[in-house]
């Protein structure tokens, strides 16, 4: 549906974006993902035609965009502040693409109502946007969208502006929508658990280039650079030197003791230098007198409802996060115990330090 040759922006000696190749398969929901300033707006409002590029291609649907105007690019965006016309009422804001292409006011009525029946807000027609809720104003915008059917959906942090609560219940909604019409949808946000949840691919983007891209899962559980560990939750990283066996087998040596780690799945030697990666939730606490593991004081533990998390402070000066399910009637560890943190060889991940820049 998408696709993207050396596409790059720049606007003097500012590279708001390196030269990208990017491909978005039809039916595809993909979410760039990053920090502020890593390029992700600026790469989505090249697509849609708001910025133009200073080199590379864009190809929509198997047409070069690279210079057409954004209304006749074939997409459809949901911006964050909904932008619905405040004197029109729900049916008329959703009607309006409808009218501009001049389609019959019959087509156009049997159109909204389906767009409505599918955000299943049918019973809101006749409101203004102001008699309405963020979230149902946030799906009127969706709906608005959806209703001309356009080949793609370019979404620009839509959920910024809503509570937890609300920006969960539409993340599962656009997720819903998704899978029942099968239109190419492209999302930026910085929230990496909206991209979790919604994405059939992360493209996680740093300084202007994509850092990784891949499944929810691959990045969060095969991060390849310390930026993907860190960025895409919460991350235990102890630096080292990595050590090998006559058997091949692989371990690094820390400050806080030499561990067994799977063999890397990029190159690495004896006497390189990298980082082992641990998440929190596949590391355990162990007060017993034959614990193995790394050994600290346990400075604080923190209720997040579901689960407890625990902050271990070991003789160097590293901090550890501990992560268990929280249970009634659980007993833990108190603030200022020894204790250690351990965890399964097979859960731990080497990656190469982060590089100078």
């Amino acid at each position: 549906m998408v696709e993207l040759h050396g596409l790059a922006k720049s606007y003097g000696d500012v590279h708001a974006l390196q030269q990208t190749d990017l491909s978005i398969a039809k039916g595809e929901f993909v979410t760039l993902l990053g920090p502020s300033g890593s390029g992700k707006s600026t790469l989505l409002n090249l697509i849609a035609g708001m910025v133009k590029p200073s080199a590379g291609r864009i190809v929509i649907n198997g047409r070069d965009a690279t210079t057409l105007p954004t209304n006749q690019r074939g997409l459809g965006m949901v911006f964050q502040n909904y932008a619905l016309m405040p004197h029109m009422s729900v049916f008329e804001n959703i009607a309006f693409p409808l009218q501009v292409r001049r389609l019959p006011k019959a087509e156009i009525r049997l159109k909204v109502q389906q767009a409505l029946d599918l955000i299943q807000l049918g019973h809101v027609a006749d409101r203004r946007p102001r008699e309405l809720s963020g979230g149902q104003q946030q799906r009127i915008s969706l709906a608005r969208c959806i209703v001309y059917n356009p080949a793609l959906i370019l979404m620009d942090e839509p959920l910024g502006a809503l509570d937890k609560k609300l920006r969960e219940q539409m993340q599962l909604e656009i997720k819903r929508l998704h899978a029942e019409l099968g239109i190419t949808m492209l999302y930026v946000t910085h929230d990496q658990d909206e991209a979790l949840t919604m994405s059939d691919r992360i493209v996680l983007m740093n300084g202007g280039r994509i850092e990784q891209q891949g499944t929810p899962d691959s990045l969060y559980f095969k991060p390849e650079t310390m930026f993907s560990a860190e960025f895409i939750g919460s991350s235990n990283l102890i630096s080292g030197t990595v050590e090998t066996g006559a058997d091949g087998t692989y371990a690094l040596k820390t400050s806080l003791g030499t561990f067994p780690v799977p063999a890397p799945e990029m190159a690495m030697k004896a006497g390189d230098r990298a980082v082992l990666l641990i998440r929190p939730e596949n590391m355990a606490l162990d007060a017993s007198s034959t614990a193995t593991g790394i050994p600290g004081h346990l400075e604080d533990s923190i209720l997040l409802g579901g689960v407890v998390r625990h902050f271990l402070r070991c003789a160097d000066g590293t901090h550890l996060i501990v992560q268990e399910l929280n249970q009634p009637g659980r007993v833990g560890a108190r603030r200022g115990d020894r204790i250690h943190a351990t965890w399964l060889p097979a859960h731990a991940r080497l990656l190469p330090p982060e590089p100078a820049r």
